[in-house]
């Protein structure tokens, strides 16, 4: 079985709802495959941001668009009930069909927000194991009965007559350590690495995945690998390469530094230090995003690996990716004029990559 190699985009769910439902069209349009929502938190309120629910913008979306794939990237159970997550996840199924992807994680920047999961007696692989049992317990129709460390349920059996879509979506673990990632591959369609992401730890990410799987006696070709990757484009390489520098500033003052421990590999990866993030943090405490972009050197954005710059230098980076390991991009744009990036992604980009996608496997 071989994976589908997707180019999609993700977009935090901290912007008007009639913006993040243009730029989902504007990505419909342009011939991206998938469009995914990640949950922002109130933390984005320093600067200039409002949190909104990540499921209820995506029913949204799903009413506005026909082809795409939509995602949730990532909800978390520590927010959600497993049992509210399925009945949220069968809205997704009547609006989307079988376009909705469910990616769940611990989530530990929103944990840290809302004052759960401080140490917690019940690890993150439990709470993800069990939410994944529910979700899929849930949306079965059998009847259920769940008795877990963490979560328990006990639904009655969905009767033959009831008017609901069945069955179970793609489920992708979220994870950044080691054990979620072996465990993705264990009781997960796939895994979703975080921001920042680089070939590097797409690589060491690949091999935890697959080794999970394989010690389940699970097959390693049926996984997704999506990685979360900050972008933009321009037809000048400079004018280009903004966006991301924006993005990445405001990930690297804020989520790599809020999960510490769970980044260390991340940053080994893309051979970041933490003394080198501090200055981008302060920046960002003292002036907002512009302050911290400015903050973000040359060499620390080329460590970032972008998918950014142009469309030669956008299609370089995507097969980068691609030759490691990753089977769905997830690329946040950022930027001026981002469903105009869109656009030029999908005049410039996606189809050269689909081309050159078709060619390797006529060769093959």
């Amino acid at each position: 079985m071989t994976v589908p190699f997707n180019v999609g985009v993700l977009q935090l769910s901290m912007e008007p709802v009639h913006e993040t439902a243009a730029m989902a069209k504007a990505c419909e349009k342009a011939g991206f495959d998938a469009f995914w929502i990640a949950e922002a938190y109130p933390w984005w309120r320093k600067h200039g941001f409002e949190a909104r629910s990540s499921t209820a913008i995506l029913a949204v979306i799903a009413t506005q668009t026909q082809r795409i794939q939509l995602g949730w990237g990532i909800i978390s159970p520590y927010t959600r009930h497993p049992v509210q997550i399925a009945m949220e996840a069968r809205v997704m199924q009547e609006l989307a069909g079988d376009r909705f992807l469910l990616g769940l994680g611990a989530s530990k920047i929103f944990m840290k927000e809302i004052g759960e999961g401080g140490g917690e007696k019940i690890g993150p692989a439990t709470v993800m194991k069990e939410s994944i049992d529910v979700v899929k317990g849930v949306m079965s129709g059998e009847a259920f009965q769940y008795k877990g460390k963490a979560f328990s349920a006990d639904v009655p059996p969905l009767k033959a007559e009831a008017h609901t879509p069945r069955g179970i979506p793609p489920i992708y673990v979220a994870g950044t350590g080691p054990v979620l990632q072996k465990n993705s591959g264990v009781y997960g369609d796939g895994l979703l690495t975080a921001s920042i992401t680089t070939p590097a730890f797409v690589r060491y990410a690949k091999k935890n995945m697959e080794d999970g799987a394989r010690q389940a006696g699970e097959d390693p070709a049926r996984l997704v690998l999506g990685s979360v990757i900050v972008g933009s484009i321009g037809r000048e390489s400079k004018q280009g390469k903004e966006g991301a520098r924006e993005q990445a500033a405001m990930y690297l003052a804020n989520k790599v530094q809020n999960i510490k421990g769970s980044a260390d590999v991340l940053l080994e990866c893309a051979g970041l230090t933490f003394d080198e993030l501090k200055p981008i943090a302060d920046a960002m405490e003292r002036g907002g995003r512009k302050a911290a972009a400015q903050a973000v050197s040359d060499e620390i954005l080329r460590k970032v690996c972008p998918i950014a710059g142009t469309p030669e230098e956008c299609l370089e980076r995507i097969e980068e990716y691609r030759e490691a390991g990753c089977t769905h991009i997830m690329l946040e744009i950022w930027g001026d004029d981002r469903t105009g990036q869109a656009k030029l992604f999908g005049e410039a980009v996606l189809p050269r990559l689909k081309k050159a996608g078709t060619s390797a496997s006529r060769a093959t």
